[in-house]
């Protein structure tokens, strides 16, 4: 990771930032679509470029909320969608690819990812990304939620070093990942892109958070406990963090959170309030 510049290298060499933006829930209600479209457009002034969305994210208003939203600006952003477990056939992924591109107002993606592991084998799910990729629909494929068997299972189709991430639910209150996922992946030089990293806003009120938060200034300002949150994923080299922001205030926060650099003896009374994993523990999703 080039901390100067806020970003991690994918396998394939590309830097993408290390904060992104994600969108769950986003275009869900009408009466806020122009305050997340503003959002979206303020963090992409401020350099978080790389957008996460999905297919399954209210039923594609989320896609159509970002395409609008990167109108004019398509070449700023490094744009990641998602396939249905369901639609992730070999026809039905070309599909599912088309009617998202057609709702991000874009003829290609960034980055495509299978959402999660579902009944249509894998090999075919990542056969279908993988011709994608060839005809130039997408430029980069990965996973989301593939825990360490089923990796060990990609492993054994053709092309799998072509992975670029794993797109995992990870944040101080799931730690699971860390006792052999993380590893396995970082072994691989795939990173991981962490979604709900404050963990849909439980983690705000959290004692330890709070405390280490009012003993950081941000600007003229105390930190918030979303920032040390992330501030926690950020500090390591292969992760990317995609929090969603409800304002244009919320997206300056998660990008001052870049700024923050925590000491060892906070990092100790994290881990001592978020225990970190002894043992394997099944994959944790939301």
């Amino acid at each position: 990771m080039d901390r100067q510049h806020g970003t991690v290298k994918l396998p394939s060499g590309e830097a993408v930032p290390r904060l992104g933006q994600g969108t769950w829930y986003m275009g869900d209600d009408g009466g806020a679509r122009e305050q997340e479209i503003r959002t979206l457009r303020t963090g992409l002034d401020l350099g978080l470029t790389l957008i996460d969305t999905a297919e399954m994210y209210g039923d594609g208003r989320a896609e159509e909320l970002v395409g609008e939203a990167i109108a004019g600006r398509r070449d700023e952003v490094f744009l990641v969608s998602k396939v249905l477990p369901s639609n992730a056939s070999a026809r039905g992924t070309s599909q599912a690819l088309a009617a998202s591109l057609k709702r991000l107002r874009t003829d290609y993606l960034d980055l495509y990812l299978l959402h999660w592991r579902g009944g249509i084998p894998l090999a075919e799910s990542i056969g279908a990304l993988q011709a994608l990729a060839a005809a130039g629909k997408i430029r980069h494929w990965g996973v989301s939620n593939l825990d360490t068997d089923d990796l060990r299972e990609l492993e054994t189709v053709p092309h799998a070093g072509q992975l670029q991430t794993d797109q995992l639910l990870y944040n101080l209150s799931r730690r699971g990942i860390e006792y052999d996922l993380l590893p396995m992946l970082a072994e691989r030089n795939v990173p991981v892109m962490a979604y709900s990293p404050i963990e849909q806003g439980r983690l705000l009120a959290h004692p330890e958070l709070r405390r280490i938060a009012a003993e950081h200034p941000v600007g003229e300002n105390a930190a918030i406990a979303a920032q040390i949150a992330l501030a926690w994923l950020l500090r390591r080299p292969d992760v990317i963090a995609i929090p969603k922001a409800s304002s244009v205030e919320h997206v300056r926060q998660n990008h001052a959170a870049q700024d923050i650099e925590l000491s060892g003896e906070e990092l100790a009374a994290l881990d001592a309030a978020f225990p970190p994993p002894v043992q394997a523990e099944p994959l944790e999703m939301l």
